[in-house]
């Protein structure tokens, strides 16, 4: 697929449903239970997530889910919200960002709720992604990038399929503001097709 020219026109499905999940689009409606969710996760989100502080507070989680829908609406980034799909509960964000339309190739990232990590939630939203990526949206790529020291992180990309093409050493700065290096993981159309075939 030769790029897509008007994004904007595609029709994504909301909600992306999976075998436990529902990936919804981000909705101011939904600030209390993402400020709730954040302010529960901070010890594990500060460390990777330079948005992530001691003083998020309902009205950041407000403003976030405005801006969100409104790349999400002029298709500039899918970020999506991940809820429980038995209980309705909201655990974690993911989605696709950093699009490139033309090529296409995009970027999934990815954080859960500390309550639901450990049970592979993330890895089943990856894999809904990677998926929806390739097979609706007609992408050539998908990279998944992380901190070197984000270890949860780094086996989700590999339990998913992703080749670790990189280890940019000292390419930017944590939220600590200290340099660390940042590794990436991508994966390629031929490579996904190859991985699925035995599913088709």
């Amino acid at each position: 697929m030769a790029g897509i020219t008007n994004p904007t026109l595609l029709d994504i499905p909301d909600p992306i449903e999976t075998a436990r999940l529902l990936l919804r689009a981000p909705s101011p409606a939904y600030a209390d239970t993402l400020h709730e969710a954040v302010r529960e996760s901070l010890p594990e989100l500060i460390p990777f997530m330079p948005w992530a502080s001691e003083t998020y507070s309902l009205p950041d989680a407000r403003y976030y889910l405005h801006w969100a829908a409104s790349r999400y609406i002029i298709r500039e980034a899918l970020p999506m919200l991940i809820f429980h799909r038995e209980t309705g509960e909201f655990i974690g964000s993911t989605g696709l960002e950093r699009i490139n339309w033309d090529v296409p190739r995009m970027e999934i990232g990815y954080w859960l709720r500390t309550s639901w990590v450990g049970q592979g939630y993330v890895t089943e939203a990856v894999a809904a992604l990677t998926a929806f990526a390739f097979e609706t949206l007609g992408a050539e790529r998908v990279e998944i990038r992380m901190d070197a020291t984000n270890v949860r992180s780094r086996a989700v990309a590999e339990r998913s399929g992703y080749v670790l093409e990189a280890r940019l050493r000292h390419y930017t700065l944590n939220p600590a503001g200290e340099l660390i290096d940042e590794l990436v993981f991508a994966l390629l159309r031929a490579e996904y097709q190859a991985q699925t075939k035995g599913d088709l």
